[in-house]
């Protein structure tokens, strides 16, 4: 869910990051090629920031964050790169877990192999000469 009709989550992250990277009279006319207001942007940069952007959900305080806007975009960026870490480590235990039920079908394979090899066999049968007849 987005808070904001036609525009995904990670555009609305990517649309915030860009923004607050903007240089002093640059942000303006971003704004306007893009179509936006401050308002939907400063909504935006909350939800990024201090809010739930996945869920939609908005802070409900009103006064201004305590945090600078620096330091903002730095928390964000060390949420996204552990979140990219978080990513990484699913990935690979993944793959080790496809490895490990590859393993163990081949595993049980031979294993029905040998169970079924050994009920092949004739039974070994002990002959002894009487010595009698010799």
């Amino acid at each position: 869910m987005s808070i904001t009709p036609g525009f995904t989550a990670v555009e609305i992250r990517r649309f915030v990051h860009e923004y607050d990277g903007l240089a002093y009279g640059q942000k303006s006319p971003w704004l306007a090629e893009r179509k936006l207001s401050r308002h939907r942007l400063a909504r935006w940069r909350d939800a990024v920031y201090e809010g739930d952007l996945e869920r939609g959900l908005i802070p409900r305080e009103g006064s201004y964050m305590t945090i600078p806007p620096g330091k903002r975009s730095a928390l964000e960026k060390a949420r996204a790169a552990e979140q990219a870490r978080h990513e990484a480590e699913v990935a690979e235990l993944t793959a080790r877990v496809r490895e490990l039920e590859g393993s163990n079908n081949a595993l049980g394979k031979a294993i029905g192999l040998l169970h079924s090899l050994n009920e092949e066999e004739p039974a070994a049968t002990l002959t002894t000469t009487d010595p009698s007849t010799s």
